[in-house]
């Protein structure tokens, strides 16, 4: 690891412990260990139910570097493979829509729903030749929440392993009737760990989102760590006597909550009264991060101002962490930085997602 073996030992100890070295977030070596070692071993969003809900309905992704195809079959069955035709690595398929087949613009070998190969041009002759044998390679897929989750793992546990208790805590915000009203990407000049530290505290609330502060009650957040997710949530203040600007939550009640849930490594759900955003975040370089963000409403909802409203507030919200974690990166190189510590207070999150990020990496 350019000269020396990096140690990503974080103490279980929040009191105790030390935050990730500094280079782990500029290390080129590091950012290629990490996409074996995290990102093709965990459950990855890629998709929504809506994307694929008939028989044939199909989309194509990449997850970690490997290209992917999803579709639905005739039996009503969600299926994941390797977008890669078995003759000669041609796109079996491209972009998304609805097929009946689905067949390989580079010489034409045919496949059903299943992945099956039904069709390979111009073989006659060839000896040895199963058809049986050159089927898509298949990936481990599954659902949650109306989401679509893809693993590369063949050995890793269920995706209901990993969500543990996040189903109980966010099932009681109504995702599952909601539609897409919009999605924006954000090109970040960060590591992706840099984005997802700054995301797992609310301790830069009054700072960086005054905006924000005012909704939330900053003395009341909580954060909760989990075996391999983090819940942060907040009541909502409400209108306050004497305020001098307007809010977008006017009522405050025991039951009206803002809730975060981060899932390791990389993939959050923002539940607010009155929508729920997805955030992936994906790394595409050491020092460069895509953050892709989808908003969910109601859909009597959907072309009402609240929902341009709720997506303008978000938006906000990100670009501040854009900013403020675009100068943490490059700070990130000075000779005066090497670890920090840990707010035993407002930094439980950040220490867990560091614990998670060691174990992973060994």
């Amino acid at each position: 690891m350019t000269g020396e073996k990096m140690s990503f030992d974080v103490d279980r100890n929040l009191a105790r412990a030390w935050t990730l070295p500094s280079r782990a977030y500029f290390d080129p070596e590091v950012f290629a260990a990490e996409q074996e070692k995290v990102f093709r071993r965990t459950w990855q969003v890629v998709g929504h139910l809506a994307q694929v809900r008939g028989a044939g309905d199909y989309f194509t992704c990449e997850l970690a570097g490997e290209p992917l195809l999803i579709t639905r079959n005739r039996a009503g069955e969600l299926r994941g493979f390797y977008n890669v035709c078995r003759h000669r690595a041609g796109p079996p398929a491209e972009g998304c829509g609805s097929r009946k087949l689905f067949r390989c613009g580079y010489h034409g070998w045919t496949y059903d729903l299943n992945g099956g190969l039904v069709h390979a041009p111009e073989f006659e002759g060839v000896e040895g030749f199963e058809p049986l044998q050159f089927g898509l390679a298949p990936v481990r897929v599954e659902e949650w929440f109306n989401l679509i989750f893809i693993n590369l793992d063949a050995h890793a546990g269920p995706l209901g392993d990993v969500l543990g208790s996040l189903p109980a805590q966010a099932g009681r915000f109504d995702f599952r009737s909601m539609k897409r009203f919009e999605r924006r990407t954000y090109d970040m000049k960060c590591n992706w760990k840099t984005y997802v530290d700054n995301y797992l505290e609310g301790f830069h609330l009054p700072s960086v989102h005054p905006s924000l502060n005012r909704e939330l009650d900053y003395n009341a957040y909580t954060v909760e760590a989990y075996e391999n997710h983090v819940r942060q949530w907040s009541p909502i203040r409400g209108a306050q006597v004497g305020d001098a600007t307007s809010r977008r939550y006017q009522e405050s009640r025991e039951d009206l909550t803002t809730d975060y849930f981060w899932t390791f490594p990389n993939w959050m759900l923002n539940c607010y009264p009155d929508n729920v955003s997805l955030n992936i975040i994906v790394p595409l370089e050491v020092g460069r991060t895509l953050a892709i963000f989808e908003w969910y409403l109601p859909g009597a909802d959907l072309q009402s101002a609240a929902a341009k409203a709720a997506v303008d507030f978000s938006d906000e919200i990100q670009r501040e962490d854009a900013a403020i974690c675009e100068t943490v990166q490059k700070n990130l190189h000075s000779r005066s930085y090497e670890r920090g510590r840990f707010s035993v207070k407002q930094e439980a999150g950040v220490h867990a997602f560091h614990r998670m990020y060691a174990e992973a990496m060994g």
